[in-house]
């Protein structure tokens, strides 16, 4: 089992921004969320994180809804990391990455053994071990995606949120990024706006468009000249990688229409 949507809907402010989307993700599997600016991508992220509660359909994990769980059971299993999340006070990646360790507190403190092996895996797996006793403002901005990811893994979740991790991170921090991500022995949605990004390391892609989904699977299945001009009204071909077998996307100048699109 795993955390999925059923037919899901949030009426945010008169405006429904997540309307009737059903995610199913296997287990293990990296899925990305696709879609322009406003399609729901961030809004399904809060759904699936617990942060918003929908207005209409479900949102489960292992088939128990994920509302009836409390925060700190949900935090156990599902971790998340936001587009902007930064701090004032300038503290060690160690100490951040120790955040991710709040939700195994009990009244009493938690296993410090426990937390400081978290902690240490965590920084491993990231490639941040020899950084733990820097300052978290004289890291660099793809450093600091990455401590996020470690703090998220050192919760210890089986489930893995990435609301656009990538923006802001030049090419070679982008592909470290999601390599790391595809890696993880975790499910993980994660939303992204570049698609030759989700191609090559997602297994597999829901898209969506003014809240709804209209197309998910595999990224050679969803990813077509069509459903690119439908979606983000753009001209586009897509050829196959030779080496990988993924699908790669190029883009000509000029807009589509909106009702040619259609």
């Amino acid at each position: 089992m795993t955390l999925r949507t059923r037919e899901v809907g949030w009426n945010r402010g008169g405006r429904l921004v997540v309307d009737g989307v059903t995610l199913e993700p296997r287990a293990g599997e990296t899925v990305g969320l696709l879609g322009p600016n406003g399609s729901g991508k961030s809004s399904l992220i809060k759904l699936l994180s617990g942060t918003a509660r929908p207005t209409s359909g479900a949102v489960t994990l292992d088939d128990a809804s994920l509302a009836a769980l409390s925060r700190k059971d949900a935090a156990r299993a599902i971790a998340t990391v936001t587009q902007h999340a930064d701090t004032v006070v300038d503290i060690t990646v160690r100490d951040i990455v120790a955040l991710g360790r709040i939700p195994h507190r009990g009244t009493f403190g938690g296993d410090r053994q426990a937390d400081t092996r978290a902690v240490s895996e965590a920084l491993a797996r990231t490639g941040l071990s020899d950084k733990a006793d820097e300052l978290w403002h004289r890291l660099s901005g793809g450093e600091r995606q990455r401590v996020h990811i470690a703090r998220a893994l050192a919760q210890e979740p089986r489930e893995l949120l990435l609301d656009e991790p990538t923006n802001h991170l030049d090419i070679r921090y982008q592909l470290e990024l999601l390599q790391l991500v595809a890696d993880l022995p975790l499910t993980t949605v994660v939303a992204l706006h570049d698609l030759n990004l989700a191609a090559m390391f997602c297994d597999s892609v829901l898209v969506l468009k003014e809240g709804r989904a209209v197309a998910g699977g595999a990224p050679a299945d969803v990813l077509t000249p069509e459903l690119i001009a439908e979606v983000y009204e753009v001209n586009a071909t897509v050829r196959t990688n030779p080496g990988t077998g993924r699908p790669e996307i190029g883009f000509t100048p000029g807009r589509v229409p909106s009702t040619a699109a259609r």
